[in-house]
């Protein structure tokens, strides 16, 4: 329901938005207990994927990074929904007020986010914005007077790291100064949006860690999150066509994260130690929260969690030209908005038969590190 490496996040968010977190716990327990049945309750959050355009190239990032899909096909920036499209979804899930986040490519690249985040507040739900924050100056007041409930933001270390990581020099000072309008604006009368750091552990980061925190505290944000990296060995891949095969879908996305990351993990583990024994003021959490011996088996090559994925039961991903996916990595499509009704769609015939498959199998191979897989 709560899983136990997502705890102290939920807590965290019990505090701040008691509303939300309890709505959450309650989409939880009946998902838990549809898995039993291959159907799902209402799910608990849907992901509209506005845009595959991005005005960056990070470099650990599995569309536009070093390893990305784009390196192997091109993905279509025109290729869109329009406004119309997400009223009438938004109209069609208001009622059961799933949590609603705006994710891409750069969401902020999609004409009518801004339109749409106002659209979504108006219908009184929880809607979240991941963003690389290069549009935020620009966005700042449009943010603001939407309403919007929580911005996340992808920093991945001081000035001179985060713009090496991200390959774009002056990066971090428009975030900074982005924020620094946004937190202006809302001055004392305003709490939202809540600012999120979202940092990444890579092999360019991970010895400076602890320089994040000044960065948080210096942009009055409201947390920062320590992801652990995704990635992939060649063998994941090679085991996961059993599954392809099976759900006669492919994995093409998950190859953007093919590689092997070159991090000491007892160094790694020493700065974790080292920032979670201090007091902050904003909320901190690494995510997965693993132990030491947890640490050194998920970035080994052999790490096999014998956990299960509910994800499918408790989220839905749609994607630029309409598909409903059960996950962002996998082509596998349950139906399309443009053809019929989300709810229609949600618990179909092909919903249930993927739901059934991966139940069997409790996850997918390509699934090992999977931040869905730690969240349930």
């Amino acid at each position: 329901m709560i899983h136990k490496f997502n705890i102290k996040r939920f807590f965290y968010k019990s505090i701040k938005q008691p509303r939300y977190a309890l709505k959450v716990f309650i989409r939880r327990l009946f998902g838990n207990i549809f898995y039993y049945t291959h159907k799902a309750f209402l799910p608990e959050s849907i992901t509209l994927f506005l845009t595959y355009r991005c005005n960056l190239s990070c470099k650990m990032c599995g569309q536009w990074g070093d390893y990305g899909i784009t390196k192997r096909e091109k993905l279509n920036p025109k290729e869109e929904l329009d406004f119309n499209t997400y009223k009438n979804l938004i109209n069609n899930i208001s009622f059961f007020k799933p949590n609603i986040t705006l994710f891409g490519g750069e969401p902020l690249l999609y004409p009518q986010c801004i339109d749409l985040i106002r659209y979504i507040k108006s219908k009184k739900m929880h809607c979240v914005l991941i963003t690389n924050g290069f549009l935020l100056e620009d966005f700042s007041k449009k943010l603001v007077e939407s309403n919007l409930d929580e911005l996340n933001i992808s920093i991945d270390g001081p000035r001179d790291l985060h713009d090496s990581i991200r390959g774009h020099y002056g990066l971090f000072d428009r975030i900074t100064s982005g924020i620094e309008l946004i937190n202006k604006i809302k001055k004392d009368k305003l709490k939202k949006p809540l600012i999120n750091i979202q940092c990444t552990i890579t092999k360019y980061n991970y010895e400076r860690l602890e320089e994040m925190l000044d960065v948080a505290y210096n942009l009055k944000a409201n947390s920062i999150t320590f992801h652990h990296l995704i990635f992939l060995s060649e063998k994941n891949l090679k085991e996961q066509k059993y599954f392809d095969k099976i759900l006669d879908m492919d994995s093409k996305w998950w190859k953007g994260f093919m590689f092997l990351p070159d991090i000491d993990i007892d160094l790694l583990y020493k700065k974790i130690k080292e920032i979670k024994s201090k007091k902050y003021s904003f909320s901190l959490d690494f995510y997965p929260d693993f132990s030491y011996r947890e640490l050194l088996d998920y970035y080994s090559l052999n790490y096999d969690p014998k956990l299960k994925c509910l994800s499918p039961w408790m989220v839905s991903y749609i994607f630029p030209d309409g598909r409903v996916l059960p996950c962002l990595n996998y082509s596998y499509s349950f139906g399309n908005i443009k053809d019929s009704n989300f709810l229609e769609i949600w618990n179909n015939k092909e919903a249930i038969y993927f739901r059934k498959i991966l139940k069997k199998y409790k996850r997918f191979k390509a699934c090992l590190r999977c931040t869905e897989l730690y969240r349930y």
